[in-house]
């Protein structure tokens, strides 16, 4: 049940975002999996099936691993990612730092993005202790090649800081509160 309402919401953000304006061509999108969707089935074909479905380009869209759950087969889990990288599809390990987060995932699993957990942003003007970690987190994302994009970025400070520290993308209240697809995508043509 779980599964189906997750590739329900899947589906309705890939045909919102078919449907934007050319002028938003270079957007891409991100879409949560979880885990369990990935050790049941052959995921892959199903994405495949929801892209063609929507018409949306696979080259523009991010599946985020989120870590609700641990993933249970690494291989099986390895060969779905694979596939969907395989088709200009990108993957990102979301909320890396907190619940499951494993090394061994980042080991595993082709990622292209690691996605700070929001309670980690703030943790850049904190103490020495905590700027260190979030500090040796950024350099070990990028020592293995991967982009870093840090969530819940709500200040200037911690967005600059962030920046010297390695971050490459920002998601969070700095730039804008949560939006209806329509509302998106007007703020969207404003900022491109």
């Amino acid at each position: 049940m779980r599964e189906q309402l997750s590739e329900s919401i899947q589906l309705a953000a890939m045909r919102h975002a078919a449907s934007w304006s050319p002028a938003l061509s270079d957007l891409r999108l991100s879409i949560n999996l979880g885990a369990l969707e990935l050790g049941e089935g052959d995921y892959s074909s199903r994405l495949e099936k929801m892209i063609a479905d929507t018409g949306f380009c696979a080259k523009r869209l991010t599946v985020e691993l989120t870590e609700e759950g641990l993933v249970r087969n690494l291989d099986a889990a390895s060969g779905q990612l694979s596939k969907l990288r395989e088709k200009g599809i990108r993957v990102a390990l979301d909320d890396f730092g907190t619940g499951y987060s494993s090394l061994i995932y980042l080991k595993n699993l082709p990622v292209d993005y690691l996605k700070l957990d929001k309670g980690m942003t703030p943790d850049i003007r904190g103490s020495g202790k905590d700027r260190a970690l979030l500090r040796s987190i950024i350099a070990l994302g990028k020592a293995i090649g991967l982009q870093i994009i840090a969530e819940g970025v709500e200040h200037p400070e911690e967005l600059e800081m962030l920046h010297v520290e390695g971050c490459d993308i920002y998601q969070g209240y700095l730039k804008s509160m949560p939006l209806s697809p329509k509302e998106f995508e007007r703020f969207a043509m404003r900022s491109n």
